[in-house]
């Protein structure tokens, strides 16, 4: 096994490609009923500002000692506000989008808590851990 730092990071980068994939997903499948589909490249796009971007900035945010709400206001605003407008959603689309934006990052980090113990995606929701439930 590698340093702390060298764990540090790669979780991060985990967190992101787990993160990456359900977000892709859901967008995937909030605009499952459209006859012409956003395309790769739109979807891929907006993942990497959203989820990519979010994540690097609410990470070296915290890092820099920015204050909490701003490392985290500012990429859920993004996650809130740029996959409605780029994909223009509405309706029922517009409201499973929120509704599941709302649930992903709270079911990752429950999911990495429990099944890993790793517990820094959203460090201030306590879950612990099935090997410390089990202990």
């Amino acid at each position: 096994m590698g340093s702390g730092m060298e764990s540090d990071v790669m979780r991060f980068w985990i967190f992101v490609a787990v993160s990456l994939i359900v977000f892709v997903g859901l967008l995937r499948f909030v605009t499952r009923h459209r006859e012409l589909r956003p395309s790769a490249g739109a979807v891929a796009a907006v993942a990497a500002v959203v989820v990519v971007g979010g994540m690097v900035f609410a990470k070296y945010g915290n890092n820099l000692g920015l204050p909490w709400w701003v490392y985290y206001t500012v990429p859920a605003l993004a996650t809130l506000m740029v996959p409605p407008v780029a994909f223009a959603l509405r309706g029922k689309e517009l409201a499973q989008y929120l509704v599941l934006a709302f649930l992903s990052s709270p079911v990752i980090h429950v999911a990495f808590s429990l099944f890993l113990g790793w517990h820094e995606y959203m460090p201030f929701i306590p879950v612990p851990s099935l090997k410390q439930l089990l202990a």
